[in-house]
């Protein structure tokens, strides 16, 4: 039988089920999972728990490249037409 393909939404919604109380053979049952990779699941998202509250350095580093990214920008259309006065010069 071919593997699913869980989303990230998904499963950390199922997780998080297991993670408020709810008994995990019933989150199994329900999810039609095993209980390996529930546990799988689990493991893998408390072990990446303490990544939730970087967004705010996600985001000012994000905001930096996306200014860097307007400025370059900006050179690159500025040189063009520099590049296109000179060769209207040259070739009248």
């Amino acid at each position: 039988m071919k593997g699913r393909k869980w989303d990230a939404r998904t499963r950390t919604a199922i997780v998080l089920e297991g993670l408020k109380g709810k008994p995990v053979t019933a989150i199994c049952q329900d999810s039609h999972i095993s209980q390996a990779q529930y546990d799988w699941w689990r493991d893998h998202f408390l072990s990446n728990a303490s990544t939730a509250f970087e967004v705010t350095q996600q985001t000012k580093r994000e905001a930096r490249l996306q200014h860097e990214n307007a400025r370059l920008k900006k050179l690159v259309g500025e040189l063009t037409l520099e590049l296109k006065q000179s060769n209207e010069e040259v070739w009248p």
